[in-house]
């Protein structure tokens, strides 16, 4: 882990080093994350960073070559046939 030394300007900005900056991948007008830690420690994160991980997290729950689009798609049709089925009952 790599430590930067930063300053908060007048107005509260931090500018994040340049090095930090292409680490990230981030450029102007880019989305970050910032988590204040219980300690008071500043986590910054790239947008797109948090979302790969949010991603990786949720496909440890998910079996390998599972749909589960394909499957909440093929559950709503049959559960919208079982709908027309009750309603056309007399």
């Amino acid at each position: 882990m790599e430590t930067y030394t930063a300053r908060l300007e007048k107005s509260g900005r931090i500018l994040i080093p340049a090095a930090v900056r292409r680490q990230l991948g981030l450029s102007e007008g880019s989305q970050v994350l910032v988590k204040v830690e219980e300690s008071g420690a500043l986590q910054v994160t790239s947008r797109s960073q948090a979302l790969s991980k949010v991603r990786e997290e949720i496909r440890r729950y998910i079996p390998a070559g599972q749909d589960l689009a394909g499957e909440l798609i093929r559950d709503r049709r049959a559960e919208v046939e079982r709908e027309d089925e009750e309603a056309t009952r007399p």
